[in-house]
C-alpha cells in the first residue's frame, strides 16, 4: 500500500484560512495537510543596526493571539495547527523525515533578505530529501504577475504613476474559497504548545484604556473588525473625512495589524468594499481604503524591486544626508521627553499600546529626521520594535520617504509640528489625554508651553524643565502659528535653529503616506 501523500504548508504572514492559495491547494492535492507555524529564534534577537528588540511586547501579543485564533479555525475544520520553536528550515527538515510521505512543502513567498534567506535554506533542505517546493505570492491586492510592468526595474519610483498604470491596466483577482474541511495531519504529529510571552524572553505588556486600538490578534477579530467597519456601522463611507483621527477606535479601519500578520486578505477587503459600493454607497471614502491597499502594494514592489536598499542609511537615491547619532535626542524622542506636546503624546501612545495613527507617524518621523536631523534608521527600528501593525516593507519604505530619500518626488518635504498640531488636535485633547503633565493648560496652548507666560504656566501647575521639558528644538516656522507673543518664561521660538537642511519655506498639503502598512488602516 503506497504511503498517503502528505504537504507540508508553512504559515508565516498569511495566518488566515479565507482565501489563502497554500490551503486552497492542498486540500486537492493532499491526504494530510500540515499547517505548520514556527517560532523562529531570529525574530526575538535584536534590530540589525540598534538592537532594539525585534519583535516587542505589543507585536507578540498580538502575534500569539493571532495563532490561537487561527489553531481554534483549524480544529473547527478538522485539521489543526502545527506550533513549533525552531528555524522553519529545521523544522520543516525534521517533520520531513518524522512523516515520511512528505511530498511537498508549500509557503508563500516574501520579499526582503531575511525571509528570502529562509526561502533559500527550506529549498535546499527540501532537494536534500527529495521534497518538491511550491510557492504562491498572496501578500499583495495586485497579484505580482499582474502588473503592467514587463520587469520589476520598471517599477515607477513615484507612487501616484503606479497607481494610475495599476488601476488602468490591472484587476484585482477574485479570492479563493473558503474551504468547509481541511484534510487531517497525518498519524503521530502533534499540535504542539503555544509558547507564551515569558517563553519568549518577553514581558506581557499592559493593557491601556486610552488605546486607539484595543482589539485582539486573529483571523475571526479582523473579518469582525471589518464587518463593524463596513456593515454595521457604515464608517466605511466615511473614511476619507476622519481617517486623520487621532482619539478612538472608528477613526479608521484599524485593518493594518491583522493585514500585517495576514489575518485577514487585502483581496478580501477590496471585494468586500466593492459589494458595499454596489449594495449601500460608493464616494471618496470607499475608493480611498482601495487607495491605502494600493500603497501598501506599492512599497511591497518597491522592496522586491531595490531589495537591501530598503535598509541602507542612503536610501534608494544613495543620498549621503549627515545624520546625526546623538543618543540624548534620540531617547528624548522615543521616551516622550522633546518638549514638543504634539511629538511627545504620539510617541507615549506608542510606547504604552503599541499603536500610533498614521498622522501621529507622518509627524514623529518628520521630527526625528527634519527637525532633529537624527538617522533615520533609528525610528524605523525603534517603530519595528514597538508597532502591532509593523510590517518591513511598509515600515522602512516610509521612513525612507520621511527622510527625503525615497519615493517621495518632492525635495525637502517637512511636517511643521505646530501647525500639525492645530489643524488635527485643535482643541488640544489628544495631546492633553497621553501627557497628563499638561493637562490644566486650556485648549490649543496646550501645543506650545513654552510660549505660554509665567502666570498661565502657574495656574496650570507646570514648571518648564521640571513637570514638563522646554523643547529640545524649536523650528523657526513654527513662530507662525503661535497666538501670543513669546514670554520670559522658555526659549524663544527663534532661540534655537533646526538642522542646517530645514528648508526655507514649508507648505504642508496634508499629503498622506501609508506609514508602516497603517495610512490608518
Amino acid at each position: 500500500m503506497s504511503a498517503s501523500r502528505t504537504i507540508v504548508c508553512l504559515l508565516r504572514n498569511d495566518l488566515r484560512v479565507h482565501d489563502n492559495e497554500l490551503f486552497h491547494w492542498a486540500q486537492k492535492n493532499a491526504e494530510h495537510i500540515v499547517p505548520l507555524y514556527c517560532f523562529d529564534p531570529r525574530h526575538y534577537v535584536g534590530t540589525h543596526n540598534f538592537n532594539f528588540p525585534k519583535t516587542g511586547p505589543f507585536r507578540l501579543r498580538f502575534l500569539l493571539e493571532s495563532i490561537r485564533d487561527l489553531r481554534n479555525t483549524l480544529l473547527s475544520k478538522g485539521s489543526n495547527l502545527v506550533v513549533r520553536r525552531g528555524k522553519p528550515e529545521e523544522v520543516v527538515a525534521d517533520l520531513i523525515k518524522q512523516i515520511g510521505s512528505v511530498s511537498s512543502v508549500a509557503f508563500h513567498e516574501e520579499v526582503t533578505s531575511e525571509e528570502l534567506g529562509v526561502e533559500r535554506k527550506l529549498k535546499e533542505v527540501c532537494a536534500q530529501l527529495k521534497v518538491k517546493v511550491h510557492t504562491f505570492w498572496g501578500s499583495t491586492l495586485y497579484h505580482r504577475d499582474d502588473l503592467p510592468f514587463h520587469h520589476m526595474s520598471r517599477l515607477p519610483d513615484v507612487y501616484t504613476q503606479f497607481r494610475k498604470e495599476v488601476e488602468s491596466q490591472s484587476r484585482v483577482r477574485p479570492v479563493f474559497p473558503t474551504p468547509e474541511r481541511l484534510n487531517p495531519l497525518p498519524p503521530g504529529v502533534e499540535g504542539g504548545d503555544v509558547p507564551t510571552a515569558e517563553d519568549l524572553q518577553q514581558t506581557e505588556p499592559l493593557t491601556d484604556p486610552r488605546s486607539a486600538f484595543p482589539c485582539s490578534g486573529g483571523e475571526s477579530h479582523a473579518l469582525a473588525r471589518l464587518k463593524h467597519y463596513f456593515w454595521d456601522t457604515d464608517k466605511v463611507a466615511s473614511y476619507k473625512e476622519t481617517r486623520n483621527g487621532l482619539i478612538g477606535v472608528d477613526f479608521s479601519t484599524k485593518l493594518s495589524p491583522w493585514l500585517a500578520n495576514g489575518c485577514i486578505s487585502p483581496r478580501y477587503i477590496y471585494h468586500q468594499i466593492k459589494r458595499y459600493e454596489e449594495e449601500r454607497t460608493a464616494n471618496q471614502s470607499t475608493y480611498w481604503v482601495i487607495f491605502e491597499l494600493l500603497w501598501r502594494d506599492y512599497f511591497r514592489f518597491v522592496g522586491v524591486k531595490y531589495g537591501n536598499k530598503i535598509f541602507l542609511i542612503k536610501g534608494l537615491q544613495d543620498k549621503p544626508v549627515p545624520w546625526k547619532k546623538d543618543t540624548k535626542l534620540f531617547d528624548a524622542w522615543k521616551e516622550g521627553r522633546t518638549g514638543v506636546p504634539f511629538v511627545d503624546a504620539n510617541m507615549r501612545e506608542l510606547a504604552l499600546t503599541g499603536f500610533m495613527s498614521n498622522r501621529g507617524r507622518q509627524n514623529v518621523a518628520s521630527f526625528l529626521t527634519k527637525d532633529l536631523g537624527l538617522d533615520w534608521r533609528l525610528g524605523a527600528e525603534w517603530f519595528e520594535y514597538l508597532l502591532i501593525d509593523h510590517d518591513v516593507c511598509s515600515n522602512y519604505g516610509n521612513w525612507l520617504y520621511s527622510a527625503g530619500i525615497g519615493n517621495d518626488p518632492r525635495e525637502n518635504r517637512k511636517f511643521n509640528m505646530i501647525k500639525q498640531a492645530l489643524d488635527y488636535d485643535s482643541n488640544g485633547d489628544y495631546v492633553r489625554q497621553w501627557v497628563p503633565e499638561l493637562n490644566a493648560v486650556r485648549g490649543a496652548d496646550v501645543h506650545t508651553p513654552w510660549n505660554l507666560s509665567s502666570a498661565a504656566l502657574s495656574n496650570a501647575h507646570v514648571s518648564l524643565g521640571e513637570t514638563y521639558p522646554t523643547p529640545i528644538v524649536i523650528a523657526p516656522e513654527w513662530s507662525r502659528h503661535f497666538n501670543k507673543k513669546p514670554s520670559n518664561s522658555g526659549p524663544s521660538p527663534r532661540g534655537k535653529r533646526g538642522p542646517s537642511h530645514t528648508p526655507k519655506q514649508h507648505r504642508d498639503r496634508g499629503i498622506d503616506f501609508y506609514f508602516s502598512r497603517s495610512k490608518n488602516l
